[in-house]
């Protein structure tokens, strides 16, 4: 099926790819924050996705994806990437890989065609779950936070009457 030669392909251009990503996403001020890594850390994210693609969009399940982009998302949070440019970074990944197949695509019959919508489909869902993940692992990571600990602290201490509205206020208003 020509949806797996596709995959194929993008697995055997990874290292290319993910170079030219790497360059996007240090380029592009939607995701400035990534400047703040290693280049070669942004481009081994990418090359470890894109070389094994087929695994992600063939083999592994929603939960794996979940716990990949949740964990990678909560180490970007740690990092200080922020959450929009993240997602902008998914985003530019996605296309990138839309343009690299556009360069190669050779669908020259119906069947060809439908096996490149077919992977177009499983590349949105991919891309989409990744992202809804990601966006959950920011927010774990958020809750986690110091501050995050702090005003979960303050609600249960609320919530059992060992504080009143007043005194948070006043508490707020001292830091």
């Amino acid at each position: 099926m020509l949806g797996i030669r596709l995959v194929r392909l993008i697995e055997e251009h990874s290292a290319e790819l993910a170079r030219g990503l790497s360059e996007k996403v240090r380029e592009s001020e939607r995701t400035s924050d990534f400047r703040k890594l290693p280049m070669e850390e942004t481009r081994l994210a990418a090359a470890d996705v894109y070389r094994n693609l087929g695994e992600w969009l063939l083999q592994k399940t929603d939960r794996d994806i979940e716990a990949r982009f949740r964990a990678v998302a909560a180490r970007r949070s740690a990092e200080g990437i922020r959450l929009h440019q993240f997602v902008w970074a998914l985003l530019l990944s996605r296309d990138h890989l839309w343009q690299f197949l556009r360069q190669q695509s050779f669908a020259d019959n119906v069947v060809a065609l439908y096996g490149e919508m077919e992977l177009q489909r499983l590349l949105n869902q991919f891309f989409d779950r990744a992202i809804y993940y990601a966006v959950w692992g920011y927010e774990e990571a958020v809750q986690a936070a110091p501050e995050g600990e702090l005003e979960r602290i303050r609600n249960l201490v609320m919530s059992i009457g060992l504080m009143s509205d007043r005194a948070r206020n006043s508490a707020e208003l001292e830091e």
